[in-house]
């Protein structure tokens, strides 16, 4: 069991509960974006289902079949998160062995994974739902496509695999999922779909067993929360309910206290590149450099696999981080104009941080806009008005990153940790008003840049 969660040692414990009958009704994955919590999720769903004893790792029954495809009537998948990035590396891997018929099945899950956001059982008379059929239907037939032109066996005797006609077909799923993504795919978990899966979750199932999952629970407002006690507190005997988050202090506690904690743990680099070595079908080498990510990626929860998902996106953190250096140091620079102006002292690690962020901003060619507006335009034109889902967040997360990095340097001291709590509490402010409120990055970003300003400068003139 689990023989595909690469480099999480914790596994074990959930084996053992399995194979001891001592499952929980109600369980939480928590760990960091790409360690592994939804593909545990995925296989502990074809697990429960299997009709053969131990459900062993290279079962054919009919329920293992149909979980492998992401097809199986007694798995429900609910909860915001980004599908893009995923889809896109595992397209590039399809397309590099386009005869292997794991890379296929890695890239038909990974916009399966996307397409089960639209079940009907989640969506039936909402109507958003017409606006988004179209773009549902033509995935749908792209993967009936691949599935009845790109898969002869190797040494079936089948046609080889046209490489240009898969690349083709494969970069128009992608221009799909992405706008599919974009335009049915919220920052919360809706109210309404999860009453429709509690509803669905009291059925009886087609086959053994149910499961629910819910990833980034911790998004969900107060109705869904409300939604989702009651049904954690008379769970039916045939479903057993998933939660993902980060961290297990981001949900609740009357939700906590009802669900049995598994762990995942970052991976270490050599773990992390071997799941970007056998998952993706990366040789040693050819996966993107080390640089490719900025330095400290673990203060935005990125990672080296997260990184390397995000380099198939039109805009990638490499992208991102110049951008998010010159928003740092043109509001850091603006502060230090305000206090200087009103006659107060310049504290010592705002100026560390100014000169980091600014030089980071002008190596990737940036320079500090000074202007709030011609910051925000810069911003904006060069992240393509994150439009790409899940770019924002990344972008607020990188903010963080180059924060802590310049606070880190010598000397330490409580100043520098209050000035990171500042920036701490303003971008996650920022967070909540885009990913629970759905405010526009323009008008957040607008904000944002207000209120630290104002804040470091009440700071200096209030140390000082």
């Amino acid at each position: 069991m689990f023989e595909n969660i690469l480099g999480q040692a914790g596994i074990g414990q959930l084996s053992r509960d399995i194979a001891a009958g001592a499952l929980a009704p109600s369980l939480l994955f928590s760990g960091p974006p790409a360690s592994g919590k939804g593909t545990a999720g995925l296989e502990l769903a074809r697990i429960l289902s299997c009709e053969n004893p131990g459900a062993p790792w290279n079962c054919i029954c009919p329920a293992c079949t149909h979980h492998r495809t992401l097809t199986h009537p007694d798995l429900l998948l609910l909860g915001p998160r980004s599908f893009s990035p995923e889809i896109a590396a595992a397209a590039a891997a399809y397309n590099r062995e386009p005869e292997s018929v794991s890379a296929r099945l890695l890239f038909v899950r990974s916009v399966r994974k996307l397409l089960a956001r639209f079940s009907p059982v989640l969506w039936e008379d909402d109507p958003k739902q017409g606006k988004l059929s179209s773009a549902q239907q033509a995935l749908e037939e792209d993967l009936d496509e691949i599935a009845l032109t790109f898969s002869p066996p190797p040494g079936s005797g089948g046609e080889p695999v046209k490489a240009e006609a898969l690349k083709k077909i494969c970069g128009r799923i992608i221009k799909e999922a992405l706008k599919l993504e974009a335009e049915g795919i919220g920052k919360t978990v809706p109210i309404a779909q999860l009453r429709r899966a509690a509803y669905w979750g009291r059925l009886a199932p087609s086959g053994r067993h149910k499961l629910l999952m819910i990833e980034n629970a911790h998004r969900m407002q107060e109705e869904a929360r409300n939604s989702i006690l009651k049904l954690l507190e008379e769970p039916p005997l045939t479903l057993t309910i998933l939660l993902t988050c980060p961290q297990p202090e981001a949900l609740i506690p009357t939700i906590l206290s009802r669900l049995r904690p598994y762990r995942f743990y970052p991976r270490d680099q050599e773990a992390e590149e071997e799941v970007i070595r056998r998952v993706f079908r990366e040789k040693a080498g050819e996966s993107p450099p080390e640089g490719a990510l900025p330095p400290g990626p673990a203060a935005s929860g990125a990672s080296r696999i997260q990184g390397y998902l995000d380099s198939f996106l039109p805009v990638t953190a490499e992208d991102l981080f110049p951008l998010a250096a010159c928003f740092a140091s043109s509001v850091t620079a603006a502060s230090l104009a305000e206090i200087r102006r009103k006659g107060g002292p310049l504290p010592e690690e705002l100026a560390v941080l100014d000169r980091h962020t600014a030089a980071i901003a002008e190596q990737g060619g940036r320079e500090n806009g000074g202007d709030i507006r011609e910051v925000l335009a810069g911003t904006l034109s060069g992240a393509q008005n994150f439009e790409i889902p899940g770019l924002f967040s990344r972008f607020l997360g990188l903010l963080l990153t180059l924060v802590s990095a310049a606070l880190r340097e010598d000397p330490p001291g409580p100043e520098k940790i209050a000035l990171g709590d500042i920036w701490l509490r303003a971008v996650r402010e920022a967070e909540t008003a885009a990913g629970t409120y759905n405010q526009r990055p323009p008008v957040v970003l607008d904000r944002l840049f207000t209120e630290l300003r104002q804040a470091m400068t009440a700071y200096a003139l209030f140390s000082g």
